[in-house]
């Protein structure tokens, strides 16, 4: 068994922090402690701080991307629409601190709609957007700007997790969980051909 290279180690650490307590909780001191080398060691991987939160948001738009595509296979496409949409919640409850710091913090480096979406450079929506030309070319979405759709079906899911995370429902999880899919379920009703 190998051991991992300290970039790796590095990460791994940041990430362990940043899952326990946001982007607050990830300091140099703290990872050159977990990872056991100096923090100035830190800096001959990483720029700086900054760099380092930003491969970790990196790193979780590929993750949920991964997901959305192994999961985007057959099956009647409308379903995996649904499919991608069940995976963004699933992912933000499971890991809120990343959510927030991924898709709700204001950065510098965020993609921003419509250009960088268009251009193919979001690994999220970029699967989404797929799903939604497959559906229009089947015939099952009208027709209209994929992208356009595809933001719009993000804003919905994205809304309600940070109204829930945020305290706006008095449901519990699993009451939640029933309320978002019927919520998707009226969005798709309404832009199905």
């Amino acid at each position: 068994m190998t051991v991992p290279a300290t970039a790796d180690r590095i990460l791994r650490a940041a990430r362990a922090l940043f899952e326990r307590g946001g982007a607050q909780k990830v300091s140099m001191r703290r990872i050159a402690e977990a990872v056991g080398v100096t923090p100035m060691a830190i800096y001959r991987h990483f720029p700086n701080r900054e760099a380092l939160l930003q491969r970790i948001s990196d790193d979780s738009f590929q993750e949920i991307s991964r997901h959305w595509s192994a999961r985007n296979d057959g099956g009647d496409v409308i379903a995996r629409l649904r499919a991608t949409q069940q995976i963004y919640l699933d992912y933000a409850l499971a890991h809120p601190h990343l959510f927030d710091h991924a898709f709700s913090m204001r950065r510098d480096q965020a993609r921003r709609f419509p250009e960088d979406f268009r251009a193919r450079r979001s690994p999220t929506l970029n699967v989404v957007a797929d799903v939604v030309i497959e559906a229009q070319h089947a015939g099952r979405l009208r027709a209209g700007d994929p992208w356009d759709i595809a933001m719009t079906m993000w804003a919905h899911t994205h809304g309600l997790i940070v109204l829930y995370r945020a305290g706006r429902f008095s449901y519990g999880e699993r009451e939640f969980r029933d309320f978002y899919q019927a919520s998707l379920d009226r969005l798709l009703e309404g832009i199905q051909a």
